[in-house]
């Protein structure tokens, strides 16, 4: 930890900046535009292995937020927080290349069917594990719409919540201070340290990849990835140790197994449908008086207005 001297120039005044440990919350989600007949498995769970797995969009605002945060005060680790199978490793390795310093993957078998409940206690302690400054997560997941697990994990550590956030105005070693994007307009709040925020979609969208974090990181990856690799990284670990990327199960972040997986969830999903919507009918008006009469019939005679 170090203190340096940064100037806003928007004020034109000077503040002291502590360096800052942020968690960025991030999530691998099944893309919801391609839901077909096989998205749900029979316990009710979906099936992830059927549809094509995205970086959740709005923790991709999330990440440029903590990237902003660090860019105006020097030193600052962002560590990257996703829970899932091993191949969700790939959000870490993508959030790497846009910035962020290093993440773990929260998995283990335990976890499997968990609702926002149970995510939100696991996540929980594995904030506390890392014990950071900041934790900034997406305002939803597309493959829930949610918006519960952030809060969840703001109210299991014990920690004031902004949710909605929209621009970071101001951070220094003990307050932050945001811009909240709401229904009806915006609003400014501050906010001591420690902290949970959640990011709407209106933020910034995240900056592209890095060419060089790319080639240095393109190999980086989780010890069950590497059993899984036919080429054989041993040397090349030996070498370059910041390319091993760490797992967290059960027993590292020590949580109650009966507070995980579908034993530690309420929620079960009865029945996802994909709904198309189609046009069955339509009309060629003029700007006549008797077709827009007629306009108005129908559609109070259909119940769309009156």
């Amino acid at each position: 930890m170090y203190i340096c001297r940064s100037l806003l120039t928007k004020s034109n005044q000077y503040y002291l900046f502590m360096s800052l440990k942020i968690v960025v919350l991030a999530k691998q989600v099944p893309d919801t535009r391609n839901v077909g007949k096989d998205a749900m498995k029979a316990d009710g769970t979906v099936n992830r292995g059927a549809l094509p797995a995205i970086f959740n969009p709005e923790d991709l605002n999330a990440l440029e937020m903590a990237l902003t945060i660090k860019d105006k005060v020097p030193g600052t680790e962002i560590i990257i927080l996703t829970m899932g199978p091993s191949r969700a490793a790939e959000i870490i390795r993508e959030s790497i290349y846009r910035g962020a310093d290093r993440g773990y993957l929260i998995t283990d078998r335990k976890f499997a069917g968990s609702d926002t409940l149970a995510t939100s206690y696991a996540i929980s302690m594995a904030v506390k594990k890392a014990n950071p400054d900041i934790v900034i997560a997406g305002r939803q997941a597309i493959d829930g719409d949610t918006a519960q697990v952030g809060p969840q994990v703001a109210e299991k550590l014990n920690w004031p919540q902004i949710t909605y956030a929209e621009e970071v105005i101001s951070v220094n070693s003990s307050t932050i201070v945001i811009k909240r994007r709401l229904e009806r307009g915006v609003e400014t709040v501050e906010c001591k340290t420690p902290v949970l925020i959640t990011v709407h979609s209106s933020a910034p969208e995240c900056r592209a990849r890095n060419a060089s974090r790319m080639m240095t990181y393109k190999h980086a990856r989780t010890a069950t990835e590497l059993q899984e690799e036919v080429r054989d990284y041993t040397e090349l670990y030996n070498q370059r140790p910041y390319l091993e990327l760490e797992e967290w199960n059960v027993e590292t972040i020590n949580a109650d197994t009966n507070c995980l997986g579908l034993s530690g969830s309420p929620t079960k999903v009865k029945k996802i449908d994909n709904v198309v919507l189609q046009q069955k009918d339509s009309m060629v008006l003029t700007d006549s008086d008797k077709d827009v009469e007629l306009l108005m019939v129908n559609l109070i005679s259909s119940h769309v207005v009156g």
